[in-house]
């Protein structure tokens, strides 16, 4: 076995000859327990290799055996090391522990010659091992995640219309303009709070993560041609809000990437790092931007052979659900795929054990039609990327070592549904629910929807029939994915800071009811008087039992206040709302984030910090557990949207509200920006910029800006739905009611609606799997 797979040539890195006196059964046995696809990851012996993997592939387990054979094969060690990056935390936790499991169980080797991190955290190690040639003074600077209502963003709009009032005038203007003084101002409300920080946030994200600087994006301009100069105002913008972040000590994501990419391009700084790495191994590749793929393929080039860096790149294009809010663009994982495929470097994991047979036929079914009809409604330019790469699902071998592999199916296996409402739905799936558990009560469920809204909704509904069977129901919502620890301390530091307020009390109690600190009770009657509630006086009626537990434990926190910094008062917060571990820590990170930006001890300064956080910044929370082990618990029904479900697989999996509004949805203009046309200045530019990343000169005006922006949308909208649907282990239930709401704002103002295109297609493809639903 080894002499087949590990021969050494000039061409090939150089064997240690130690390497061979590992038992040969060794190699076979890991080797011999990987499909096909994951072999050939196994038998690498350097260079480039893409890897295409369809969902439920193994992407893992083939990528941890084939780092760990490489450790064996080269005695790597800590200072030659196989660079392991993943997408997420928990997935570089997951992978991190297989290879372990290899290298002591199989190989009796030490879990020593391998390194796992995200791409940020590989960046950020490399920025603060060279801080001199990254710029990166981490102990000064404060990480930030802006979105488009974040004070940074705001405050550079208009410090930009103070620059460019002549532009600023020809926004207003817009394609028409009567003078009309109402509308003037509605219009000054609409750029200076929409329209502006939407382009500053999205083109700033999209040039910046692209490497292009506001000078070479201001360059683009003589590329296209419009009649407000979109490139030209998110240059400007992004001119401004580099500054904002320079002065104030800031940094964000892509200043990670940029700064570990001005350490390589110093020569002796670039071979110290590429001397510690032995090759570098990529997990969801189709997820990378252009500037994170050119840092690892740096990184994975032996400066000894520099034509040819030992990558492995592991992806699914079909599974990029990220492009239309990321600058992460599927097209360029599928481009490196054609590249190999050249070379003879291409590798496809085309076999899946996760779905039943009937599952796996309508994943595939759902990949072909949707192709079909993107090459029937769009040009032969647009054709030229299809929304999916022509790969197909195949069932695993009858020998395949996976237990359970390709499980027979519950039921029908795929029931397709047509209900007469969304009430009508929450009662079938209900109905189903009650079935499933009593078949199997430690079955894993999820329900997974396309809105946070949706969830809300259904949760309402579904509550009372699985607390009468005992079923648990668990929302994984979108105050859960952003922590609730920031919202909560701020709701009782500012009580703390202005007691007599009867908002901010209210506030509080309701934090501290939701805590299950105190029991629910009327709280308008405490808050309404709340010098009364917390210091009563002799004539004041006497309180019941719950008032007197909430009186208490206010004043507790008030004397609190006297006593404590700010800084200590979060941590006496936390432990008063009887934080469990990880929400202790996440308080703590939390304290150390706001004590960046708060000089003295301020509370009021602190509380502004901390409400920015709040309302317009992602702060994520400290997790002490396997999040996905949250989400799959057995015995559960977990109601989650279908962008988190990625990665993630249950026994049955449920996917209501399919609706064309939906999926593929419409590219959709809000009424009140339509006074600058039929389309939106932040796609306009993020196309632009996303041609002249691909060389698409001249760029796209901004019909065909537009026009790109919307294919873009439903390509990614249908791959969503092939991720959702490839969730499902035996049982995959859909839905398309005939009246659905025409915004889920308004969940009660019900119309008829069409379902997504591809629905009907199934009902005619699986007859046999559509369920009679009235």
């Amino acid at each position: 076995m080894p002499d087949a797979n590990f021969t050494s040539t000039e061409s090939e890195l150089s064997l240690q000859s130690p390497a061979f006196n590992l038992r040969a059964t060794a190699w076979e046995r890991i080797r011999n327990s990987l499909r096909s696809g994951q072999q050939q990851m196994a038998d690498w012996q350097g260079g480039a290799l893409a890897v295409s993997a369809v969902p439920g592939a193994g992407k893992s387990t083939g990528m941890a055996a084939a780092a760990a054979l490489a450790i064996a094969r080269y005695q790597l060690h800590a200072r030659r090391q196989i660079v392991i990056v993943t997408f997420t935390r928990s997935a570089a936790a997951n992978i991190k522990a297989k290879v372990r499991k290899y290298l002591r169980e199989e190989l009796s080797l030490p879990p020593t010659g391998f390194v796992v991190h995200t791409l940020h955290g590989l960046a950020l190690n490399i920025a603060t091992r060279h801080p001199e040639l990254s710029g990166l003074q981490l102990e000064n600077a404060t990480l930030i995640t802006p979105n488009q209502g974040h004070r940074l963003i705001r405050t550079c709009v208009e410090q930009w219309i103070a620059i460019h009032p002549r532009r600023y005038s020809q926004l207003l203007e817009g394609l028409y303009f009567d003078g009309e003084e109402t509308e003037r101002l509605r219009r000054q409300s609409v750029l200076r709070t929409e329209v502006l920080p939407d382009l500053a946030a999205t083109a700033i994200h999209e040039a910046k993560s692209s490497g292009y600087l506001p000078q070479q994006l201001r360059e683009l301009t003589t590329q296209t041609s419009d009649n407000y100069g979109i490139l030209e105002i998110a240059a400007g913008l992004y001119e401004q809000y580099e500054n904002l972040m320079r002065s104030r000590d800031l940094i964000d994501y892509d200043d990670m990437i940029l700064a570990a990419l001005r350490v390589l391009e110093n020569p002796s700084a670039c071979k110290f790092e590429q001397n510690q790495v032995f090759a570098v191994f990529e997990d969801e590749a189709q997820d990378s931007t252009p500037l994170q793929t050119k840092l690892l393929e740096i990184l994975a080039t032996d400066p000894n052979t520099p034509d040819s860096p030992h990558l492995i790149r592991v992806g699914d294009p079909n599974q990029a659900i990220n492009s239309t809010f990321t600058p992460a663009d599927p097209i360029y994982f599928r481009q490196f795929c054609e590249d190999c495929d050249a070379q003879n470097r291409l590798a496809t994991m085309d076999q899946a054990g996760r779905s039943s047979q009937i599952i796996i036929e309508a994943a595939n079914f759902t990949l072909n039609w949707v192709n079909r009809a993107y090459q029937n409604k769009t040009s032969d330019r647009q054709s030229a990327a299809l929304p999916f790469r022509l790969q197909q699902i195949r069932l695993v071998s009858a020998s395949d070592p996976q237990p359970d592999a390709n499980p027979a199916p519950i039921g029908r296996g795929l029931e397709l549904y047509t209900p007469r409402d969304i009430h009508h739905t929450a009662e079938l799936i209900g109905k189903r629910l009650v079935e499933l558990f009593a078949e199997n009560p430690h079955g894993s469920v999820a329900i997974l929807v396309r809105e946070n809204r949706q969830g809300r909704w259904l949760v309402q509904k579904l509550t009372p029939i699985c607390c009468e069977h005992k079923i648990p129901l668990y929302e994984v919502s979108e105050s859960d994915r952003h922590s609730h620890v920031p919202a909560e301390i701020l709701a009782i530091l500012q009580f703390l800071d202005r007691p007599h307020s009867s908002e901010y009390l209210k506030a509080a109690l309701e934090v501290l009811v939701q805590r299950q600190l105190i029991p629910t009770q009327d709280l308008n009657a405490l808050a309404s008087v709340p010098e009364q509630f917390l210091y009563p006086g002799p004539l004041d009626p006497l309180a019941f039992e719950a008032a007197l537990q909430a009186r208490n434990l206010c004043c507790n926190m008030l004397r609190a206040r006297m006593e404590l910094t700010y800084y200590q008062l979060i941590a006496f917060v936390a432990s008063e709302l009887k934080y469990d571990q990880a929400e202790l820590a996440t308080a703590d990170k939390l304290a150390e984030r706001i004590a960046r930006q708060v000089t003295g001890n301020s509370l009021s300064e602190a509380i502004f910090v901390l409400n920015e956080i709040v309302s317009s910044e992602r702060f994520e929370p400290v997790e002490t557990e396997e999040v996905e082990a949250r989400y799959t618990r057995p015995g559960q029904v977990t109601i989650i949207t279908m962008h988190k479900a990625k990665g993630l697989d249950w026994d049955a999996v449920f996917i209501p509200f399919l609706h064309e509004n939906l999926i593929p949805g419409s590219f959709w203009v809000p009424p009140q920006v339509k006074f600058l046309g039929d389309f939106t200045l932040a796609e306009v530019a993020r196309a632009q910029i996303r041609a002249a990343l691909h060389q698409d000169f001249p760029l796209p005006d901004v019909t065909e800006a537009s026009e790109q922006a919307k294919q873009l949308k439903t390509a990614e909208e249908y791959r969503l739905l092939y991720v959702a649907m490839t969730r499902a282990k035996r049982l995959l239930w859909m839905s398309a009611a005939l009246k659905a709401p025409f915004t889920w704002s308004k969940p009660a103002n019900f119309e008829s609606r069409s379902p997504c295109p591809v629905f009907p297609a199934l009902k005619k493809h699986f007859p046999k799997s559509v369920v009679r639903s009235y």
